[in-house]
């Protein structure tokens, strides 16, 4: 897709569960939103992936530069705010891991926790950049490839090396010039004492760009922070340790969106996300003396410790409940769960086809009832 923000058109990609928490995830300076193809995927699974091509990388216009790392963190937050998406975890690698602890720093209410992967408070000033900003600007983007992915990967023969060989060599000297002076302008104060949200440092051990230490000064300058060193990998490990990486990813996710300890507390979460505030603040008001006890059972029993397992997403949980329900003729529960649908993001296409299973294998008369509270109930919804 394309979004106009201010005075550039995003190139972005979404996938996973619409009802998913949003993750947004930043590519390094010369590659592009692809750079985490296998990330996303397994992300995707239960969360809502948002990917965008930084300004003047990919698909996205390229601006006359320099850009500053401030403009690149609000192009980040804009998109988030185009897609309606009020908070979101971000990650980045390289120039994207920076650009995410930016975005904390500047929006700590719009940013629920970073991943900085491969990435640095500073990354060496004019010193660092000058000479290889003259490079491209004389000579284009190949002027610099070899050198480049000397850095980025260890073995250059891989085809996914090759394939972000490609993509370096496609991007806009422009937008590559423009980033390229947002890191050399940096020094790393901006940051400092600024992000406070739950945080993971992800570094190769043979990170030559943003070394070890380099992630350990992230590491020392946010409270509570988390660090995770890669063996054997470099600069961007997202291909060459894709499963090492991975992993790293979805351990931070897991800690970040983890439920409190306690089943009745993560119980009543889970139910108020299901359910709506609205349902639930009406039957907690309605608690009598005789009914506490079996709302305690459901609560810790079921919304606390069945529907806060990982091997299901909500979504897969509401279809299942839905088809329980109609083939039980549970109707009262069957038509609650059909209103939460608006929560879970299950469609009226997808409850027809649940329905039509039901019918098939729980009887017709049960699928036919369940069909008819289900029309019903929807256009109450729409009401």
């Amino acid at each position: 897709m394309f979004i106009q923000l201010d005075d550039i058109a995003v190139h972005a990609e979404i996938a996973g569960p619409a009802t998913g928490v949003p993750v947004l995830l930043l590519h390094s300076l010369g590659t592009n939103l692809h750079m985490w193809d296998p990330q996303a995927e397994a992300l995707a699974r239960r969360h809502r992936v948002i990917r965008m091509d930084m300004r003047g990388h990919g698909l996205t216009e390229a601006t006359p530069g320099p850009y500053t790392m401030d403009r690149l963190a609000r192009d980040a937050l804009g998109l988030l705010h185009a897609l309606g998406i009020t908070a979101a975890h971000v990650g980045g690698v390289s120039i994207g891991g920076h650009i995410a602890l930016r975005m904390a720093a500047l929006a700590p209410d719009r940013v629920l926790s970073v991943m900085a992967c491969d990435t640095a408070l500073d990354f060496g000033g004019a010193a660092n950049w000058q000479g290889r900003m003259d490079a491209v600007a004389a000579g284009g983007l190949a002027a610099v490839a070899d050198a480049t992915l000397g850095r980025w990967v260890l073995d250059r023969s891989l085809a996914s090396s090759k394939g972000l060989r490609r993509m370096l060599l496609s991007t806009d000297p422009a937008g590559w010039l423009g980033c390229a002076a947002a890191l050399r302008d940096i020094t790393g104060e901006e940051v400092k004492g600024r992000v406070r949200c739950p945080t993971t440092v992800i570094v190769g051990d043979r990170d030559e760009s943003t070394p070890v230490a380099a992630a350990q000064a992230i590491h020392a300058a946010i409270p509570d922070s988390k660090m995770v060193i890669i063996a054997e990998a470099a600069h961007i490990p997202n291909f060459e340790r894709e499963d090492a990486f991975t992993r790293a990813v979805l351990a931070h996710m897991k800690l970040a969106t983890a439920l409190p300890d306690a089943a009745a507390e993560a119980g009543m979460a889970v139910r108020r996300h299901i359910l709506g505030e609205a349902h639930v603040a009406r039957s907690e008001a309605a608690l009598t003396p005789m009914d506490a006890p079996f709302r305690d059972f459901i609560l810790e029993g079921v919304w606390g410790r069945v529907w806060t397992r990982p091997g299901l997403s909500f979504r897969d949980r509401s279809l299942l409940c839905l088809g329980i329900l109609a083939a039980l003729g549970h109707h009262e529960e069957f038509r609650l769960h059909v209103r939460a649908t608006a929560n879970t993001g299950v469609t009226p296409e997808e409850i027809a086809e649940v329905l039509l299973q039901v019918a098939a294998y729980g009887g017709v008369p049960a699928g036919n009832t369940a069909l008819r509270i289900a029309k019903e109930t929807l256009k109450e919804m729409e009401a």
